[in-house]
């Protein structure tokens, strides 16, 4: 069986460049790892990672949790953040808290047992998490996504979610629009949607406009029109609103459409994330994007950096608005609801 030395002299390096490059690949240079993983190859050589670990203290994992794996979202984050960890000799374990405050607890104790070098964690409030408290006694390097920075200490990768829905409102009112409303998952199980709702409201004065209570879902990505339709009625209903995701968006637009209502004649509907799925909707969604495989990279990098005992501060990543089909000009509504 071959061993670290045969591959050292296959690949014309040290002994020590060749260990290097299992444990910290990130700290040997892009073509000697080449050489070095190519003679590993060819000898059929797989380093002992047990034995890695054992000398370094080190496990070369990085706990993740996310809410949930069936909005994109989440799974572009974590296919980004694979391909970076995988480069820089790293492995994911991956787990979901299915907007539970309640498990983080839970799951972040196992993956602490399972002697993690660090933590990427969404969590529902970064404000007021339990979880958090727990974790600042720790030494573990933990870093957010998505949570805004907000008093919880802990460095956070993400988009200015106060900004970004702003941004989405003042597009509505620059097409014409006046009735808006926000369309949400329960309040409490998401500071990033309350943020957006903030967003939306000091927008709607800025320009001289009344903001409209939060409609609130019984669940973040599935819609119920009979929790909407009282906004849509009388002669001050809504004539658009922006959903806090594309998920609870595309969802929203599905049950108007079944319901015989137009999209966007008689309501405009603006989500807030950016997946691919909205481009492909008829009508598309137009959207707020969050630029996802750089938040899932620049997670790892970052992380990283705090397990070499670096301070981070990172600052918020760009969002963009993508306009699509599903926002209009405002127009005469016609008496679909009085149907429903």
């Amino acid at each position: 069986m071959a061993d670290l030395l045969s591959v050292a002299k296959l690949a014309g390096v040290s002994r020590a460049t060749a260990a290097r490059a299992f444990s910290s690949p990130d700290l040997v240079r892009p073509a000697t790892r080449e050489k070095v993983f190519n003679a590993a190859q060819q000898l059929a050589f797989r380093p002992n990672k047990i034995a890695q670990q054992l000398r370094s203290q080190a496990t070369q994992m990085i706990g993740v949790m996310v809410p949930s794996l069936d909005n994109p979202v989440f799974a572009e984050q974590l296919q980004a953040m694979e391909v970076a960890a995988r480069a820089s000799g790293y492995s994911l374990i991956v787990t979901t808290s299915e907007y539970s405050p309640s498990r983080e607890g839970d799951i972040v104790e196992e993956m602490l047992r399972q002697r993690v070098d660090g933590l990427v964690l969404t969590v529902a409030e970064a404000d007021n998490s339990a979880v958090l408290n727990t974790l600042r006694l720790e030494t573990t390097p933990c870093l957010l996504v998505y949570n805004p920075p907000g008093k919880s200490g802990f460095p956070s990768i993400g988009v200015d979610n106060r900004a970004a829905s702003a941004d989405a409102t003042r597009h509505l009112i620059t097409l014409g629009h006046e009735r808006i409303g926000m369309v949400a998952g329960p309040l409490l199980q998401s500071d990033r949607a309350r943020l957006r709702f903030d967003g939306y409201c000091h927008a709607m004065g800025e320009a001289g406009l009344i903001a409209r209570s939060l409609v609130e879902m019984t669940r973040h990505t599935q819609a119920d029109l009979k929790s909407l339709i009282p906004a849509l009625q009388g002669p001050e209903a809504l004539s658009a609103v922006i959903c806090t995701n594309d998920l609870l968006a595309i969802s929203l637009m599905g049950e108007l459409q079944r319901a015989g209502f137009s999209v966007p004649g008689e309501l405009s509907v603006m989500g807030f994330d950016g997946i691919a799925l909205g481009k492909h909707l008829y009508p598309s969604l137009c959207t707020i994007e969050q630029p996802r495989a750089e938040i899932g990279r620049a997670a790892v990098h970052t992380l990283l950096a705090m397990i070499r005992g670096e301070k981070c501060t990172p600052a918020p990543l760009p969002h963009a608005l993508r306009k699509g089909e599903s926002v209009g000009t405002p127009t005469s509504r016609k008496s679909t609801l009085s149907t429903l």
